[in-house]
């Protein structure tokens, strides 16, 4: 009876910090699953997420923001997804492709342009995801082209049929669909095999990503500290009220 009262004691102890929490953190996501997999894991091991309290109201201002990628396109294959997880729908050859082809395309894709979003994507058509009806077979139709802004590109490894990407780009731009046009552009098909987000707002994946094994009140404690000091003022020291106290909620972005 006595351990249980004390195990108790200490569950209520560590609800009562993790509760207090309120801020940003990073986290870092494997290849493999999905983001929204990710943080379900992790609120399911602490009953939180990547925002907490205020935290995720500053999440939509943060996600907005500029953030970096590295990519690894496969030139000469289509998938319906546009990276590797989906169906190859078409295969061109790409012999003829040379470094230099790939450096001069990229010119194109940076500063403000168009970008026509993907099918299977966290965009929503009368409140379901776009990815969710393209699942069930319902006959979706592409989102018109809207602007995003690109504010670098560079070619990092060329090594045929694979090329490696870094990428700067502001809020709601979908890096597969960058690949994918890559392709069409040098009279070829591309699909986007690899991302890593290395960059977001002022978090680096090299210095501020929480592994898994660091998932705990304390490291999260300290994570936030760390990661909110690094925010503008107006988001680290503005007041937000949650509606529910307490409340957690889940935010990701799909690119």
């Amino acid at each position: 009876m006595a351990a249980r009262e004390a195990g108790g004691s200490m569950l209520g102890r560590s609800a009562e910090k993790l509760f207090s929490l309120s801020g940003l953190f990073a986290v870092y996501k494997p290849k493999g699953p999905t983001s929204a997999g990710v943080l379900n894991l992790l609120k399911e091991r602490l009953l939180a997420v990547v925002g907490i309290g205020k935290g995720t109201k500053m999440l939509k201002t943060m996600l907005a923001g500029s953030k970096k990628y590295t990519a690894i396109g496969l030139l000469g294959k289509a998938t319906d997804t546009l990276d590797a997880t989906g169906k190859v729908t078409e295969e061109k050859p790409y012999d003829q492709i040379t470094k230099g082809d790939l450096e001069n395309v990229l010119q194109k894709f940076t500063g403000d342009i168009m970008q026509v979003p993907p099918l299977y994507s966290a965009l929503k058509k009368d409140g379901e995801r776009l990815s969710t009806l393209m699942k069930r077979g319902e006959a979706v139709e592409a989102k018109p082209a809207r602007p995003v802004r690109v504010y670098s590109l560079s070619l990092q490894h060329f090594q045929p049929p694979l090329f490696t990407l870094d990428v700067e780009c502001g809020g709601g731009f979908y890096v597969r669909s960058l690949v994918s046009d890559i392709g069409k552009e040098l009279s070829t098909c591309a699909t986007m095999q690899e991302l890593t987000r290395t960059k977001q707002g002022p978090f680096t994946l090299e210095e501020h990503a929480l592994y898994e094994d660091k998932w705990t009140i304390d490291e999260i404690a300290r994570s936030l500290e760390h990661c909110t000091s690094l925010l503008p003022g107006e988001l680290s020291h503005k007041r937000l009220k949650t509606e529910h106290p307490g409340e957690t909620a889940v935010s990701c972005e799909d690119k």
